[in-house]
């Protein structure tokens, strides 16, 4: 049997399959079966195609996770179209700005955002249908919002199929000139990453799998595709529940996840703080994390309560997903103090460490981790340049993708992460680029200098601090400066702390100092 092209195609074969299998449950009970979601996901195909969606038109999605969401990314790739998702919390400025910067020919949006999301659209310049749905939540109100307004594809005018190397979905990560930047992702990219994750985790049609991760994230490629693709369960966490540890631990038990994803953050907010021992996770067979560095401390006190489950280390940029990963051995060495590496190089993909020149390194010496193969992103949407700087080609003709992190070899091959090259730090694992932070700060009338770093912190894993010089004398309330920077970032983007100077310290050639303000 010839494997699947498309991404769409994992759904469609595991519909036919296993109609009547669970494929999207959500925090409240309200399922659906893969029959179900297929009538659904045609419905949104169908409709889209009515508004004049084609093969390679971006579509927006601005959904809590939900199986109205699913739906909406599953008919998008149906419909030949390219999906766009954008955080549900952010400032409609923000996403507005996404979905006019790539051009979306429609988006699906909660209501409630419809009307604000217009006018940042037409005040950008740029038109775009909007499909309106009322409160989401067990694709009803999705169906009903496309009640009579999408007729049935006609024979004679059928969707044009996508090929492999069409782009299936753009996700927008931190840009250090304080706008997002579109990583472009093809289906072939998807494929080949959800194949190897088939290989290597070995999923079943009666596993559940977390949906932790928002969907705007790139850890929710594995939790949407993998599950679909073996007909298994896909059951979705809330934004709030995600962060609660108490009620996520009672969570994870009573749905029976058998597959758990995320940064590791919340992992070590469950090991500390969600009283693991009172509840019966026989269930979970596996728990992947990446994003960031785990702390051995809660790396260990979470193994101590589900000592009986398959640990996995994934690492990789949004433009590569997953590229390396480590299975952690079953027993953590008691006087471990180091974070496990990252691991080696998945199979699908190729690796190198290059110094500033471009030369390989000695395995064991640091430089910066390049990754080559068919996971790897096309570019950044409309920004060639960026696109250019991103990747070399080397002397045989392989085209090289420039992670921007250090590394280093082990004596067993295995990679230790060593830092960013640049500004762009993780956390709760996100991606943030500082410069983003920085950008936004300057909008503010009463700000006339701003520098923001990052600082390991031993709880929460990073702090992000904002030094500021001020027009006037007078201190600004912090409580005003939260809500300046959350009316235009994203939650996990507003510094944790501000501290005001007369002024920022200077290098010898007139640049902020950013390593005396990181000592700070």
């Amino acid at each position: 049997m010839t494997g699947p092209q498309l991404l769409s195609d994992y759904f469609d074969r595991s519909a036919a399959e296993h109609p009547e299998q669970v494929a999207v449950e959500e925090p409240d009970g309200a399922r659906v079966t893969y029959a179900e979601l297929a009538e659904l996901v045609d419905r949104v195909r169908d409709h889209l195609w009515s508004l004049g969606v084609r093969r390679g038109d971006r579509v927006g999605i601005w959904l809590r996770k939900s199986i109205d969401a699913v739906a909406a990314i599953f008919g998008i790739l149906k419909a030949g179209g390219v999906y766009v998702p954008v955080d549900p919390t952010a400032p409609a400025s923000r996403n507005g700005y996404i979905l006019a910067n790539c051009e979306a020919h429609a988006a699906l949006v909660e209501r409630r955002w419809a009307e604000a999301l217009d006018q940042e659209l037409r005040g950008a310049g740029h038109r775009a249908e909007l499909i309106a749905v009322d409160e989401v939540g067990g694709g009803r109100a999705l169906r009903q919002s496309l009640t009579g307004h999408g007729k049935p594809i006609p024979e004679a005018a059928s969707v044009e199929p996508a090929s492999p190397g069409d782009i299936a979905y753009i996700l927008y990560t931190s840009g250090s000139t304080g706008k997002p930047k579109g990583v472009m992702l093809t289906h072939e990219n998807g494929t080949t990453f959800i194949d190897w994750c088939s290989e290597t985790f070995a999923p079943r049609s009666t596993d559940r799998f977390s949906a932790h991760a928002p969907f705007h994230f790139d850890l929710s490629i594995l939790d949407i595709y993998l599950s679909m693709k073996h007909g298994a369960t896909l059951v979705i966490i809330g934004e709030e529940l995600g962060k609660e540890p108490v009620g996520l631990a009672q969570f994870i038990a009573d749905k029976r996840i058998t597959h758990w994803y995320s940064a590791p953050s919340i992992l070590s907010l469950l090991a500390q703080r969600g009283n693991l021992g009172h509840h019966d996770y026989r269930a979970l067979r596996a728990v992947l994390f990446a994003g960031e560095v785990f702390p051995i401390v809660h790396l260990n006190a979470l193994r101590q309560c589900w000592p009986h489950v398959d640990y996995f280390n994934l690492y990789g940029p949004t433009e590569t997903n997953v590229c390396t990963w480590l299975r952690l051995p079953d027993q953590i060495e008691l006087d471990r103090t180091e974070p496990y590496p990252i691991g080696k190089v998945c199979s699908h993909l190729r690796g190198k460490v290059v110094d500033e020149q471009g030369n390989e390194v000695a395995r064991q010496e640091t430089g910066e981790l390049c990754i080559a193969g068919p996971a790897v992103m096309q570019g950044y949407w409309g920004q060639p340049e960026l696109s250019a700087r991103a990747f070399f080609v080397d002397a045989s003709g392989v085209r090289w993708y420039r992670t921007g992190d250090l590394v280093a070899g082990d004596e067993r091959g295995d990679y230790r992460f060593l830092g960013r090259r640049d500004r762009m730090v993780k956390k709760r694992g996100y991606r943030v680029e500082l410069g983003e932070i920085e950008a936004c700060l300057y909008r503010h009338q009463e700000i006339t200098e701003a520098a923001v770093v990052a600082i390991p912190h031993e709880t929460q894993g990073l702090m992000v601090n904002a030094h500021l010089v001020l027009r006037g004398a007078q201190r600004m309330s912090l409580i005003k400066l939260k809500q300046f920077c959350s009316e235009q970032l994203p939650g996990y983007m507003v510094p944790d702390q501000f501290v005001f100077h007369d002024t920022l310290p200077k290098t010898s050639t007139g640049k902020i100092d950013y390593q005396t303000l990181a000592g700070k």
